[in-house]
Order: C-alpha cells, then sequence, then structure tokens
C-alpha cells in the first residue's frame, strides 16, 4: 500500500573482510547459502544478494580483491572495516535523493552513480567512507525508474520480520527519522556502541542475525 513516507526501507548490509566470511556469518546465523551478487567498479567492493521479499533483500559485502585501484575511499566504511562479518548498517530508497539529503539534518555525502552489471543507481556516500552514526543511521539510495530489483533476486523463501538499531544517540536518531519512514517493524535502543539485529524468517523458522 503506498504511503507518503519520503524515505522507504530497502535493505540491510551485512559487512566483512571478505566475502567468504560474509557467507559463513550468514550460514551461520540464518542456516542460508548466500547466493552471488556482482561487483561494483566504481568502489573496489563485490556482493552477496538474497531476496527479502518483492521490494528489500539482504546484502553481503566486502572489499573485491580482484578490483582495479580506486580513486576514493570504499563505500560502507570498509577501508576501516576489521573484525568479523556483522551487521553494519542498513539502506532506505527515495524517489529523489539529492532533495532527501538536503531534507535530513545529517551529513551523508554526495550522490554517486554505482553500477553491477547493468543495473545502476545513485548513493549518497561521504567521501570519507564514514557512515551516518557508525550505520545506527540508514544511508540514501536512488533507483532507477522500474521493478524494484529485489524482485530478480534469488528468493529462498527468506523474510524480514523486524530489525532493531543499537545506539547511544538511538533517540536522537529515530527522531529525526519520525514520519519520514514507517518503523512499524524498526525499533531503537540505546546502547553503548553501534549495533543492529535483525530477526528473519527463513523455511526452518525465525533466526536472529546479528
Amino acid at each position: 500500500m503506498l504511503t507518503d513516507y519520503s524515505l522507504r526501507f530497502d535493505h540491510i548490509a551485512v559487512s566483512a573482510r571478505t566475502l567468504e566470511e560474509g557467507a559463513a556469518h550468514v550460514r551461520e546465523y540464518l542456516g542460508i547459502d548466500m547466493p552471488s551478487g556482482g561487483q561494483h567498479a566504481a568502489m573496489g567492493t563485490h556482493n552477496l544478494l538474497m531476496s527479502l521479499g518483492p521490494d528489500t533483500f539482504l546484502e553481503v559485502i566486502a572489499t573485491d580483491p580482484s578490483a582495479s585501484p580506486i580513486q576514493r575511499t570504499r563505500w560502507f566504511n570498509l577501508d576501516n572495516f576489521s573484525g568479523p562479518a556483522r551487521l553494519g548498517t542498513w539502506i532506505v530508497n527515495v524517489k529523489d535523493l539529492m532533495q532527501s539529503c538536503a531534507d535530513l539534518p545529517v551529513e551523508l555525502g554526495p550522490a554517486n552513480k554505482i553500477t553491477r552489471g547493468a543495473l545502476s543507481w545513485q548513493m549518497a556516500v561521504r567521501d570519507d567512507g564514514s557512515m551516518p552514526f557508525d550505520g545506527a543511521f540508514p544511508m540514501l539510495m536512488q533507483w532507477p525508474d522500474g521493478p524494484h530489483p529485489a524482485a530478480r533476486m534469488t528468493d529462498l523463501g527468506c523474510r524480514l520480520e523486524q530489525m532493531t538499531v543499537v545506539h547511544p544517540k538511538a533517540a536522537e536518531i529515530q527522531q529525526m527519522l519520525q514520519g519520514q519512514l514507517d518503523m512499524a517493524n524498526i525499533h531503537f535502543e540505546i546502547g553503548d556502541a553501534m549495533s543492529m539485529r535483525a530477526e528473519i524468517k527463513t523455511p526452518n523458522g525465525i533466526k536472529l542475525l546479528k
């Protein structure tokens, strides 16, 4: 059902040092083998992708060791990523990326054109690759007109039930998004550091990805 919200939940992203580590992380928590995705030449990264429904999906993203050198820092703060694979951020889509970035009281970065195979889109990425509120505030993107790309991704019967974002400034983040985004299934908790967890319905029951 259409709403007047300017931001629409799009997908969640697991950050990892390598795609192999990211795939193992998803397998451990969901019991699912993530399908392959593609490469992002402009960012020197590659990913795995799985549909969570007709207009949302799960992504695993990591630095691509086979990529040509790039002239900027990578998105998702991957140049500074360390430790085990984990949910690193979430992404919303908008109809007018530049306008939405101007309307929100957060510095989201300029619009960057990204490609993966024949698909292209725009995404707001800070020049230093960092993410707003360490990833607790969503990244913004704009898809081209037409069916949502999730409809063409492999569907293994998984669906996102709800998501929780933990951050010391969770209340502030929630307030900034109030009225901009349908947050019926998105919860915010105040905690010492940024973390995320997602309840996902799988063919083997509800699993918790974090």
